[in-house]
Protein backbone atom coordinates (compact mmCIF):
# COMPACT_ATOMS: atom_id res chain seq x y z
CA UNK A 1 0.00 0.00 0.00
CA UNK A 2 1.17 2.90 -1.52
CA UNK A 3 1.33 6.45 1.62
CA UNK A 4 -1.12 9.06 0.24
CA UNK A 5 0.38 12.61 0.28
CA UNK A 6 0.64 14.67 3.13
CA UNK A 7 -1.70 17.00 1.02
CA UNK A 8 -4.31 14.61 0.68
CA UNK A 9 -4.31 13.51 4.49
CA UNK A 10 -4.48 17.46 4.89
CA UNK A 11 -7.74 17.75 2.86
CA UNK A 12 -9.31 14.45 3.78
CA UNK A 13 -9.11 15.14 7.76
CA UNK A 14 -10.58 18.69 7.47
CA UNK A 15 -13.85 16.66 5.54
CA UNK A 16 -14.23 14.64 8.76
CA UNK A 17 -15.88 15.56 12.20
CA UNK A 18 -13.64 16.44 15.17
CA UNK A 19 -14.90 13.03 17.14
CA UNK A 20 -13.37 10.94 13.65
CA UNK A 21 -10.54 12.74 14.15
CA UNK A 22 -9.69 11.83 17.61
CA UNK A 23 -10.72 8.22 17.06
CA UNK A 24 -7.42 8.23 14.43
CA UNK A 25 -5.46 10.15 16.24
CA UNK A 26 -6.06 7.65 19.18
CA UNK A 27 -5.47 4.58 17.01
CA UNK A 28 -2.55 6.12 15.60
CA UNK A 29 -1.24 6.33 18.87
CA UNK A 30 -1.67 2.93 19.60
CA UNK A 31 0.49 1.84 17.17
CA UNK A 32 4.06 3.48 17.48
CA UNK A 33 5.59 4.84 20.78
CA UNK A 34 6.97 7.66 19.05
CA UNK A 35 3.60 8.28 17.71
CA UNK A 36 2.18 8.26 21.54
CA UNK A 37 5.23 11.16 22.71
CA UNK A 38 5.05 13.08 20.12
CA UNK A 39 1.05 13.33 21.06
CA UNK A 40 2.00 14.31 23.99
CA UNK A 41 4.39 17.02 23.29
CA UNK A 42 2.05 18.73 21.05
CA UNK A 43 -0.96 18.26 23.69
CA UNK A 44 1.14 18.80 27.03
CA UNK A 45 4.40 20.09 26.69
CA UNK A 46 4.55 22.18 23.68
CA UNK A 47 2.82 25.17 25.88
CA UNK A 48 5.67 25.76 28.13
CA UNK A 49 8.74 25.21 26.19
CA UNK A 50 11.06 26.62 28.62
CA UNK A 51 9.80 23.38 31.01
CA UNK A 52 10.44 21.65 28.09
CA UNK A 53 14.21 22.33 27.76
CA UNK A 54 14.71 21.69 31.21
CA UNK A 55 12.96 18.48 31.66
CA UNK A 56 15.28 16.91 28.92
CA UNK A 57 18.26 19.03 29.73
CA UNK A 58 17.63 16.76 33.43
CA UNK A 59 17.23 13.73 31.40
CA UNK A 60 20.33 13.94 29.86
CA UNK A 61 21.74 14.99 33.27
CA UNK A 62 20.84 11.46 34.20
CA UNK A 63 21.94 9.68 31.35
CA UNK A 64 25.48 11.45 31.56
CA UNK A 65 25.66 10.59 35.48
CA UNK A 66 25.45 6.60 35.16
CA UNK A 67 27.78 7.37 31.67
CA UNK A 68 30.34 4.08 32.63
CA UNK A 69 34.12 5.84 32.11
CA UNK A 70 35.91 2.50 32.00
CA UNK A 71 35.85 1.43 28.20
CA UNK A 72 35.99 3.84 25.22
CA UNK A 73 33.20 1.47 23.70
CA UNK A 74 30.55 1.79 26.43
CA UNK A 75 31.19 5.26 26.54
CA UNK A 76 30.40 5.82 22.73
CA UNK A 77 27.23 3.40 23.24
CA UNK A 78 26.08 5.42 26.00
CA UNK A 79 26.86 8.76 24.00
CA UNK A 80 25.16 7.83 20.62
CA UNK A 81 22.13 6.42 23.27
CA UNK A 82 22.09 9.95 24.62
CA UNK A 83 22.22 12.04 21.19
CA UNK A 84 19.07 9.67 19.85
CA UNK A 85 17.36 10.64 23.21
CA UNK A 86 18.27 14.59 22.32
CA UNK A 87 17.69 14.30 18.29
CA UNK A 88 14.11 12.40 18.90
CA UNK A 89 13.39 15.26 21.55
CA UNK A 90 14.52 18.50 18.93
CA UNK A 91 12.85 16.45 16.27
CA UNK A 92 9.60 16.64 18.47
CA UNK A 93 9.95 20.46 19.18
CA UNK A 94 10.82 21.93 15.80
CA UNK A 95 12.24 25.10 17.17
CA UNK A 96 15.62 26.04 16.35
CA UNK A 97 16.11 27.66 20.24
CA UNK A 98 15.73 24.51 21.54
CA UNK A 99 17.74 22.70 19.46
CA UNK A 100 20.86 24.99 20.04
CA UNK A 101 19.92 24.91 23.72
CA UNK A 102 19.68 20.90 24.07
CA UNK A 103 23.02 20.37 21.68
CA UNK A 104 25.15 22.92 23.33
CA UNK A 105 24.12 21.33 26.86
CA UNK A 106 24.88 17.91 25.40
CA UNK A 107 28.29 19.20 24.32
CA UNK A 108 28.81 20.91 27.67
CA UNK A 109 28.38 17.74 29.41
CA UNK A 110 30.78 15.94 26.93
CA UNK A 111 33.45 18.68 28.13
CA UNK A 112 32.35 18.54 31.77
CA UNK A 113 32.43 14.79 32.56
CA UNK A 114 35.93 14.76 31.35
CA UNK A 115 35.51 12.67 28.28
CA UNK A 116 38.68 12.23 25.93
CA UNK A 117 37.52 13.17 23.11
CA UNK A 118 40.73 12.48 21.28
CA UNK A 119 41.22 8.99 22.55
CA UNK A 120 39.11 7.87 19.26
CA UNK A 121 38.21 9.11 16.19
CA UNK A 122 34.56 7.90 16.56
CA UNK A 123 34.32 10.26 19.47
CA UNK A 124 35.99 12.87 18.10
CA UNK A 125 33.72 13.22 14.64
CA UNK A 126 30.67 12.45 17.26
CA UNK A 127 31.59 16.14 18.71
CA UNK A 128 32.54 17.52 15.50
CA UNK A 129 29.27 17.24 14.10
CA UNK A 130 27.35 18.09 17.09
CA UNK A 131 28.97 21.70 16.86
CA UNK A 132 28.41 21.80 12.98
CA UNK A 133 24.31 21.12 14.03
CA UNK A 134 24.60 23.88 16.20
CA UNK A 135 26.29 26.01 13.97
CA UNK A 136 23.90 25.31 11.45
CA UNK A 137 21.08 25.57 14.20
CA UNK A 138 22.21 28.92 15.14
CA UNK A 139 22.13 30.32 11.29
CA UNK A 140 18.07 29.99 11.74
CA UNK A 141 17.85 31.99 14.87
CA UNK A 142 17.91 35.93 15.08
CA UNK A 143 21.09 38.07 15.85
CA UNK A 144 20.85 39.25 19.19
CA UNK A 145 20.02 35.07 20.02
CA UNK A 146 22.81 34.07 17.98
CA UNK A 147 24.85 37.14 20.37
CA UNK A 148 23.93 34.97 23.37
CA UNK A 149 25.23 31.79 22.31
CA UNK A 150 28.63 33.13 21.13
CA UNK A 151 30.10 32.63 24.80
CA UNK A 152 29.02 29.17 25.28
CA UNK A 153 29.44 28.42 21.55
CA UNK A 154 33.37 29.40 22.19
CA UNK A 155 33.89 27.18 24.82
CA UNK A 156 32.76 24.28 23.15
CA UNK A 157 35.09 24.86 20.44
CA UNK A 158 38.05 24.67 22.79
CA UNK A 159 38.99 20.79 22.58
Amino acid sequence: MKAAALNEIKKELGSRDIEEVRSLCLRLARYKKENKELLTYLLFESQDEAAYVEHIKGEIDEHFDSLPSANVYFIKKGLRKILRIANKQIKYSGIANTEVELRIHFCSNVKKHGIALRSSPVLTNMYTMQMRKINAALSKLPDDLQYDYANDMQQLQEL
